[in-house]
């Protein structure tokens, strides 16, 4: 186990880390389940993760009104008992941006391992 310092700064890192990511992780989920609802993202990403990636409410809800504002998603509200959820989905150019962004985070990945571990000429 990490020392309480360390296992400090490795969180820290990991939450820059997937704030930075968020808006790929979101439409790849959506992409991969046709619709979610923002409590149904957060807990998919913690059980993929095996727990080590938490979404808070405070960093998802911005973004998917991001993402919604910007005509990549689409949200539908449904009575489900008696509560309101919303369930977003990707629209036709969010289909579009997820191939764009799948491949800048694949080149992203790829250029960090070079620099993390360079190889020898």
């Amino acid at each position: 186990m990490l020392p309480k310092n360390l296992r400090y700064i490795f969180t820290n890192m990991n939450k820059k880390l997937l704030r930075g990511s968020l808006e790929t992780i979101v439409i790849k989920l959506l992409s991969d389940n046709q619709e979610m609802y923002g409590y149904e993202i957060t807990q998919k990403v913690k059980e993929l993760t095996d727990d080590d990636f938490k979404i808070t409410e405070g960093a998802l809800y911005p973004t998917l009104h991001k993402l919604e504002g910007k005509g990549i998603l689409e949200c539908s509200t449904r009575s489900i008992g008696n509560r309101f959820r919303k369930y977003y989905s990707l629209t036709e150019a969010g289909q579009s941006e997820l191939v764009i962004m799948l491949q800048d985070m694949e080149d992203y990945i790829k250029n960090m391992q070079l620099i993390l571990n360079p190889r020898l000429s």
